[in-house]
């Protein structure tokens, strides 16, 4: 049997989590891109040294972490700086990605899901077989912002609109999941597309 990788994205609050967690629960080998962001820029990593000798000292926290909020603000408003910050980040990013998915395919897994929030704007279409998109509507992703994190609605709208809108999403995908019923309804929608694919742990 050939292996199939799947890249699963989404947008902002559109459910791509719940789905990701669904998948590791039915024992899916996952490689997460959220979590390998945080892990090559742990204190010691040359990406987090490489961060600070470009943003300077103040972006390190007593302790030799990353200060999230310090860089966030220097790189918000600033496209600029925000496209060095992703030439540091994202080479180191995505040599993890490939390393992760190589391994779980040496191990033997049938299956790999490539959890890849930001799979359309990084291009990395080439890196799967197939795109499964987990999809809501933009009054849904701003109800759950708001309830979630606190946002105002012009909060939870900024961080919309800082996207690629999830309708773009779905034109590039294999396969879309409505994430705006319950979970059981979304969790239906996923074993029914797990069989058509045949895409087995």
């Amino acid at each position: 049997m050939i292996p199939m990788i799947i890249g699963l994205t989404g947008s902002i609050a559109t459910g791509k989590s719940t789905v990701s967690r669904m998948l590791k629960q039915k024992g899916y080998p996952i490689v997460d891109a959220d979590e390998i962001s945080r892990m090559v820029v742990e204190p010691g990593t040359p990406v987090l040294r490489r961060i600070a000798e470009v943003f300077g000292p103040d972006v390190l926290l007593p302790d030799g972490s990353l200060n999230r909020e310090k860089l966030g603000s220097i790189i918000f408003n600033d496209g600029g700086k925000r496209q060095m910050l992703n030439e540091i980040i994202h080479p180191a990013v995505r040599k993890e990605m490939i390393r992760q998915k190589e391994e779980w395919l040496d191990k033997g897994a049938n299956t790999v899901i490539m959890d890849i929030p930001l799979l359309f704007e990084s291009k990395l279409q080439s890196y799967v077989d197939k795109i499964l998109v987990v999809s809501a509507t933009t009054e849904n992703q701003r109800k759950r912002l708001m309830a979630r994190n606190g946002f105002s609605a012009e909060e939870a709208d900024a961080r919309i609109n800082s996207q690629l809108p999830v309708q773009e999403k779905e034109k590039g995908a294999d396969a879309v999941i409505d994430n705006n019923g319950t979970v059981e309804e979304t969790e239906k929608q996923l074993n029914e597309l797990l069989v058509k694919w045949n895409a087995v742990v």
